[in-house]
């Protein structure tokens, strides 16, 4: 991984310990200091000036939009999505992003807090112990849920969030976000206002050359037509997102061909899945599994020279991407918290997975962390798109610009740009029931493209293609993993999936619907962990 366009850092507040600081500073890449104190640290991989300085008082950022000058921790959040090292020569505050799309991830020991952007330097300061909430939701819902990582010790703050160091205290400061604050009443909007202010936030890469990924849905053909209508040197390009019909490489020709667009496809080998799965669980730090598909694409972007132009949000903000009908007729809050995050969750797959132990409590569980990670969203009138933003998109989602494309290249996300943001999600959920006011907002922006088939309306008969993800290679390694998960931890699994497991790697060709493809990379993400970490683990006793 080279840190070209952000930089890995880690560092401590509080009453540091030395010898502490000292493991973790040489438990990751080269570090160069930023920041050394008696109550703050901060080191980084590459040389990181402080965008504030004055007297006692200093302020460091580390994500790619750089603020200009001193400003409350929570501005700086919001306008720039960065996580930051913030003194004011009276307290010390480390603090998130609003959405915390750049993670911070720390440990606690004694009064003093060890952080890190990545969760692999602070396993040198603590004991490598299973948290099976977070194993509970990343198997349900693909991503963990709240401070929750794979470690019980290790912990991420969560966006809009601040640990702070203060007359020798340390305390967790936690604020609404700007979209939060604002009154929950809405604000009616046009689609070609819509589009005027995407044009307007596009102004800030007027002189970069972009890479607009089209995929054939409604996120990328936006992007990719305003981009285009304001003369960008802009560049398309797709691949299979390994889903069995490849939709999404004809439906972009459509789109680049009528825009103008040079497209370029990358192509993808079944016999390259197992190592691009592995690679990408580990550089996600087991987080998510995701994105197997996309890593390919991502090595290309590295050497491409241009910006990534990511849609990352669009689906939540313009579609109601997630809200599921029984969500938006709800009447109580249980009936809406539980509607989303059944859209969220897996489904029943074609057989049992779990043990009934296992499943009831990771189902139990599960509930308790999403209500707590949503509930300062409850009551918004924007609470069902934000219920999915803060969780799937921010936690799951955005893991392929910022972890994959990025530190080695840069991604722009406009759909989260301040302006934008607001806009968007001041219009009304009914509004965007259906798809309807995206398919407005998209003939305001290009008629023609617009009437385009998309991935988002499939109508036509699908044309099945193999998946890399259950070819014979990715069976073998899956296989493999789910072997691990056998004899690690056997009490996790149903006797009907020992049964399948006891069977060989082709047994596992019964999974082919997408509940079941899902389930199956979770339990082989699981594998996977234990078998990297099987030296350092010694009690997986579960909690059912």
């Amino acid at each position: 991984m080279q840190f070209n366009v952000r930089p890995y850092v880690c560092g401590a507040l509080g009453r540091i310990d030395p010898a502490v600081l000292g493991k973790l500073t040489t438990a990751g890449p080269r570090l160069l200091p930023a920041l050394q104190s008696a109550d703050a640290a901060l080191f980084s991989s590459a040389p990181l000036p402080p965008y504030h300085r004055l007297g006692h008082s200093y302020a460091f950022s580390w994500g790619e939009r750089k603020p200009s000058g001193d400003d409350d921790w929570m501005t700086v959040a919001e306008t720039f999505e960065t996580p930051g090292l913030i003194g004011d020569g009276d307290s010390v505050t480390l603090h998130t992003g609003a959405l915390g799309l750049v993670d911070v991830y720390y440990v606690r020991l004694g009064d003093a807090v060890y952080f890190s952007s990545q969760i692999k330097p602070l396993l040198s300061l603590v004991p490598v112990e299973i948290d099976w909430s977070a194993w509970a939701s990343i198997l349900q819902v693909t991503f963990p849920l709240g401070e929750a990582t794979p470690y019980a010790d290790v912990k991420r703050l969560p966006g809009s969030s601040a640990l702070v160091w203060r007359h020798g205290r340390l305390a967790t400061e936690r604020r609404l976000p700007r979209w939060l604050r604002s009154e929950p009443y809405e604000r009616w909007i046009s689609p070609r206002e819509i589009v005027e202010l995407l044009d307007e936030v596009y102004q800030d890469y007027a002189d970069r050359k972009l890479l607009v990924p089209v995929s054939g849905g409604y996120d990328s053909r936006l992007l990719a037509s305003v981009a285009k209508a304001r003369g960008m040197d802009v560049e398309s390009w797709t691949t299979s997102p390994d889903d069995g019909t490849d939709t999404d490489i004809a439906f972009a020709r459509s789109i680049t061909r009528e825009l103008g667009i040079p497209h370029r496809v990358i192509t993808q080998d079944a016999a390259d899945y197992p190592d691009d799965a592995v690679e990408v669980a580990r550089r996600l730090e087991y987080l998510t599994p995701h994105h197997a598909w996309y890593a390919p694409f991502a090595k290309e972007v590295h050497q491409a020279g241009r910006i990534l132009v990511d849609g990352l949000a669009g689906g939540p903000l313009l579609k109601n991407f997630m809200v599921s009908g029984a969500a938006l007729e709800a009447t109580t809050q249980a009936e809406r918290s539980a509607a989303v995050l059944g859209s969220l969750s897996l489904g029943a797959p074609s057989q049992p997975f779990l043990s009934k132990a296992a499943a009831q409590w990771m189902e139990e569980t599960v509930r308790e962390q999403f209500l707590a990670a949503t509930s300062m969203l409850h009551g918004h009138r924007a609470e069902l798109p934000l219920s999915v933003l803060h969780t799937r998109t921010v936690r799951g989602i955005a893991r392929s610009a910022v972890n994959l494309v990025g530190p080695e290249a840069s991604f722009a996300a406009p759909f989260i740009d301040p302006r934008f943001f607001d806009a968007a999600l001041s219009v009304g959920v009914a509004r965007k029931d259906k798809g309807r006011f995206y398919r407005e907002v998209l003939h305001a922006a290009n008629p023609r493209v617009a009437a385009l088939p998309s991935t988002n309306v499939v109508k036509q008969p699908l044309q099945r293609v193999p998946l890399r993800s259950t070819a014979a290679p990715a069976r073998n390694y899956s296989h493999r993993m789910l072997e691990t998960v056998v004899r690690r931890v056997p009490g996790l699994l149903s006797d009907e999936l020992h049964e399948v497991v006891s069977g060989g790697p082709d047994a596992l060709t019964r999974f082919n619907g997408w509940n079941d493809r899902f389930w199956v990379r979770g339990l082989v993400l699981f594998g996977l962990w234990l078998s990297d970490f099987e030296e350092d683990l010694s009690d997986l006793a579960p909690p059912f």
